[in-house]
């Protein structure tokens, strides 16, 4: 019944139940069409949100390994320049000559071919990586265990350098050279196994190279004697000292004063008696001077 106002006629309509109840079910039906377009569009929405920030995370990560890939790049590089270089540290050294005794051979490990890289390598899919990584992991440890090697080849060295007489043990005039002579006192041609070095009595007499005392007395024709172990057979002697400023086993470095240009034992005048034996055989002192 519809009444438009009070002047016009009342107006009735006649609606079926059934009809009355296809619409409510239709009406229903829709509502929950509405309700379920609603939450599939949030759904939709939400989706949309993650595949953006999924998209900006895969756009980093690209970046990141593109990154991981130049520091990879670079990584090699330097791995290839320090087995250049170590290459020709032991080519300089003779580290591996055969004659020398000091080859080890190649080091446990052999490095992969550069022609020969694994798939996915630089350049490649980021699975390749891993391989990738492993192999300059070896190749850095490779390259570690050579490096020490040489290491210690060189602190060896430094050591033999330190040790090897180099300088003058004292100054002065040489009156006698390393060889054959005539004895002063018979007269005879006989073999002299050091360097004669005149100078005033206690002239101080220093030590050519780092080294141990092992002797601190006197002998019968040289008098006061001293005598330095530098470690790898060598073993310097000075005889005819005035005195002795070391006690036996001190250890002295290069440099050092020991003792003094002296007179005493089998001697025509003060003077420094010098003599480097390598092994045990006497060799010619100035072989080993450097100033």
């Amino acid at each position: 019944m519809v009444i438009p106002d009070r002047d016009s006629h009342i107006r009735r309509y006649r609606v079926a139940t059934r009809w009355l109840v296809r619409g409510g079910v239709a009406a229903g039906l829709l509502l929950l069409g509405l309700i379920g377009a609603g939450i599939h569009y949030a759904s939709v929405l939400d989706r949309l949100a993650e595949n953006r920030l999924l998209r900006d995370e895969n756009t980093q990560l690209k970046a990141q390994l593109h990154l991981v890939q130049e520091k990879l790049a670079h990584i090699d590089e330097t791995l290839d320049r320090v087995e250049r270089f170590d290459q020709k540290l032991r080519a300089i050294t003779a580290l591996n000559d055969p004659e020398r005794g000091l080859a080890i051979g190649p080091l446990e490990g052999t490095a992969q071919p550069k022609d020969e890289e694994p798939a996915g390598g630089i350049g490649g899919p980021a699975e390749g990586l891993d391989d990738r990584l492993d192999s300059l992991v070896e190749e850095a440890a490779r390259n570690e265990r050579s490096l020490a090697e040489l290491h210690r080849y060189f602190e060896d060295q430094r050591s033999l350098l330190a040790s090897t007489p180099s300088i003058w043990p004292t100054r002065g005039w040489v009156t006698s050279d390393f060889g054959v002579r005539v004895d002063p006192y018979t007269a005879e041609r006989v073999m002299h196994r050091g360097m004669d070095i005149a100078n005033r009595p206690g002239t101080p007499v220093v030590a050519p190279a780092d080294g141990t005392v092992v002797f601190a007395g006197t002998e019968s024709g040289y008098g006061k004697v001293l005598v330095l172990d530098h470690g790898y057979g060598i073993k310097t002697r000075y005889g005819h000292l005035s005195e002795i400023a070391v006690r036996l086993g001190e250890r002295v470095q290069r440099g050092q004063r020991i003792a003094g240009v002296g007179n005493t034992g089998r001697s025509t005048g003060p003077h420094l008696h010098y003599e480097v034996r390598v092994n045990g055989l006497p060799e010619n002192p100035r072989k080993f001077l450097l100033e």
